[in-house]
């Protein structure tokens, strides 16, 4: 995953050696070396994620880290400390300031790397909610959601699975100082059950079970639509950074490194807490306003009057951000015949299922568009031409190659799409050039003989088996 890194250090050798190590993990890296100068490159190189020092002459980290998060414009930027400080009440300080993580020199490379995939992935999920918002507010039909820090912690429902009784104890009893309700779990069996039974705020995986993986149920709990979302923060000790970068890379959203304590913990789980509220929010926002205004009433995926409002925007970000946006437009083969052979109520029935198809096999901030009939639209933030062709090839196999259940008497029904890519090239692309070259190369896949892949100025990519 590809991503602009924001590296501030007063040091220039403490610059360098990190600028270092994230361009050999191919990070875009841009450098400052106080906190103005920080903040004037946030507004314009706009990266996605800020590496701070704390000791810097003049303005802080802490100070730079605060100014960050009461920026509407800035204050979804992740941002982790770096520093030397090691004492647990400067982490704290740090995460009250509103940083994402607080990592002590020497940084652990591991923990580092994994730590900024995470939260970029994180950034990249908020920024597209955001982004919808922001389109809705177009048509008059959604507020605009409060900001993060605004949203309260208190009262949470939290999941604690623990073999521990005295480590969990100790973190139910850290919790009530904020009225949190804990749920305590001592397998992961049961931990699993109760998150897909119930709703919770936070998820507290302990990495130190006896005789059960942690990581395997933080696997589960992001396999599952239900818990897909929930944050999840792990508990490890301070040797197994190893596997603490690892659940980092399996969707868990932070941890916390034994002995706790009480106040990081506090302060991890209030901005977990928060930001899943603040999500949920906008969430709900979206779901209940822009349900019958912008979205198909068959299929349930975006309708052309919101693609038509929100592509422009989305190029306008890309181009801020020199970043690409791929275009996938595909239609379902011979479509006519199903209707003309089975029925409009089948021909519905399997729209809908390609429908759910189509948002089942794509990342979940990518946009799904029917532009009309059986046609639709893909549209992937951040995808470069392989990225891509290698979704689109999936997308084609998962609808052409299971039969779709149908109440016709015939039962299942075989069909195909047809898909062009065309991706942008540079900033002088327009949304009327994207979906023309992606409109010409799903024509010239349907002149070749249909189920099949074209890439814009590329030709087929895989032929139909």
């Amino acid at each position: 995953m590809s991503a602009r890194v924001l590296v501030v250090d007063d040091v220039l050798p403490n610059v360098k050696l990190l600028a270092a190590k994230l361009m050999r993990e191919y990070f875009d890296v841009v450098t400052a070396y106080n906190g103005p100068e920080a903040l004037e490159r946030i507004k314009r190189d706009a990266p996605d994620i800020v590496l701070l020092d704390v000791m810097m002459p003049g303005m802080d980290g802490f100070e730079v880290c605060e100014r960050i998060r009461n920026d509407p414009a800035t204050m979804h930027i992740p941002v982790v400390m770096i520093t030397a400080l090691s004492d647990a009440a400067d982490r704290v300080r740090g995460l009250e300031a509103g940083a994402d993580d607080f990592l002590t020199k020497p940084v652990n490379d591991v923990a580092l790397f994994a730590r900024v995939r995470s939260l970029v992935r994180l950034k990249m999920m908020m920024d597209e909610w955001r982004l919808r918002e922001s389109t809705s507010g177009q048509f008059g039909i959604l507020d605009n959601a409060p900001m993060v820090g605004a949203e309260t912690p208190n009262g949470a429902r939290v999941l604690v699975v623990e073999d521990s009784a005295i480590d969990f104890d100790k973190v139910a009893e850290t919790l009530k100082r904020d009225d949190d309700s804990v749920v305590p779990a001592e397998t992961c069996a049961h931990g699993l059950d109760l998150a897909l039974g119930e709703e919770f705020d936070l998820i507290v995986i302990s990495l130190t079970l006896i005789e059960e993986d942690g990581l395997r149920l933080c696997s589960q709990l992001r396999s599952h639509e239900r818990t897909r979302q929930t944050p999840v923060l792990l508990i490890a000790d301070e040797g197994d950074m190893g596997r603490v970068a690892k659940g980092l890379e399996l969707g868990a959203n932070d941890y916390l490194l034994k002995p706790i304590d009480r106040n990081e913990l506090l302060a991890r789980v209030r901005t977990q807490v928060r930001r899943k509220r603040y999500h949920d929010r906008l969430r709900q926002n979206y779901e209940q306003s822009l349900s019958m205004a912008l979205t198909d009433s068959l299929t349930g995926v975006f309708n052309r009057r919101y693609l038509s409002a929100h592509l422009p925007r989305l190029l306008e970000r890309s181009r801020e951000n020199n970043k690409p946006v791929a275009c996938l437009m595909f239609d379902i083969d011979h479509f006519k015949l199903v209707n003309d052979s089975y029925g409009h109520a089948v021909g519905d029935e399997v729209l809908k299922e390609v429908a759910n198809r189509a948002n089942r096999n794509l990342r979940n901030f990518d946009l799904v568009a029917r532009t009309g009939g059986e046609e639709f639209v893909v549209v992937m933030p951040d995808a470069d031409r392989d990225t891509a062709v290698t979704v689109a090839e999936r997308l084609r196999h998962r609808i052409g190659d299971e039969p779709i259940v149908v109440t016709a008497p015939v039962g299942r029904i075989t069909v195909t799409i047809s898909i062009g890519v065309a991706v942008t090239h540079d900033v002088s692309d327009s949304v009327e050039m994207l979906m023309k070259r992606a409109d010409d190369a799903l024509y010239q896949a349907k002149r070749e003989g249909r189920n099949r892949t074209v890439s814009a100025g590329e030709g087929t990519v895989v032929l139909p088996a």
